[in-house]
């Protein structure tokens, strides 16, 4: 049996054995796994986290899950302490870039040598957002990056990880935290993700201000961010650009006249 196989009849197996007509959340724990892979007589996956990260962040849950979310509400799985998960239902809200919001271009400051060899994944992203100071340009804040692939510790969550973590200032002295969440090939950016950034700050950054930040490639080589709140319905986007990194000289006296006339909007 294919590993999308696999993993999708152990979390089915999970799922069914104790969902009940009204719940709204239902708790497992990673060992499980083994044990419903040996009743279903499945070779089990060489890495038990991958079955989970898939879920969480790559793939669609089984449309037999689903299909119990009922209209307008989705399942997701969140880390609830070290290898324990909740599958929870929250209102079905993608994290998609909005097509019809119109692009900035920007003067590629990538390095020749990078932009030569550098791939369209999350890394890839990352070191596009790095050389541009692209968080800088989105936030408004002078920003620099700290640290790398954060992988850490929150209490009632266990290890959770964030692809890079910014700190900045502006220009009353405020100091910023912004996790950053990067997105190459098929993955998403997912709700689950930006929960877990905000509690790192929490933990991690108590006196800071915390901006979450997503970011993804988009169709024709661009680059969309997102800035992301906390509301009483749950994350919810509070801004979102979308980017284009071009040669200098394509940049037209008539892109800066319409840049120039947005600040009077």
């Amino acid at each position: 049996m294919k590993s999308k196989n696999r993993y999708a009849a152990i979390i089915e197996r999970i799922f069914n054995s104790r969902f009940q007509s009204g719940m709204t959340h239902l708790d497992f724990q990673r060992e499980e796994l083994v044990t419903i892979a040996r009743q279903l007589r499945l070779t089990l996956p060489k890495n038990l986290g991958d079955l989970i990260y898939s879920f969480r962040y790559r793939s669609a849950l089984p449309e037999s899950i689903q299909a119990k979310a009922g209209p307008g509400n989705t399942w997701v799985i969140r880390p609830t302490g070290q290898a324990k998960y909740r599958f929870a239902l929250v209102p079905d809200i993608p994290l998609v870039p909005n097509l019809n919001l119109a692009e900035t271009k920007v003067p590629d400051a990538t390095p020749g040598i990078v932009t030569k060899y550098a791939f369209e994944d999350e890394q890839g992203l990352l070191a596009r957002l790095r050389y541009n100071r692209l968080v800088d340009i989105f936030t408004g804040v002078t920003c620099y990056s700290l640290q790398n692939h954060l992988r850490t510790t929150v209490p009632e969550m266990g290890q959770v990880e964030t692809d890079e973590i910014y700190v900045g200032l502006d220009k009353k002295g405020a100091h910023y935290v912004f996790p950053i969440q990067a997105k190459g090939g098929a993955d998403r950016l997912n709700v689950v993700q930006i929960e877990q950034d905000l509690a790192v700050c929490a933990h991690k950054f108590p006196s800071l201000i915390c901006r979450p930040i997503g970011a993804q490639f988009i169709k024709g080589g661009g680059i969309v961010l997102f800035e992301f709140e906390p509301t009483e319905a749950g994350v919810r986007v509070s801004s979102e650009r979308h980017y284009q990194l071009v040669a200098p000289d394509k940049v037209s006296d008539a892109d800066l006249q319409n840049y120039r006339r947005r600040l009077s909007k």
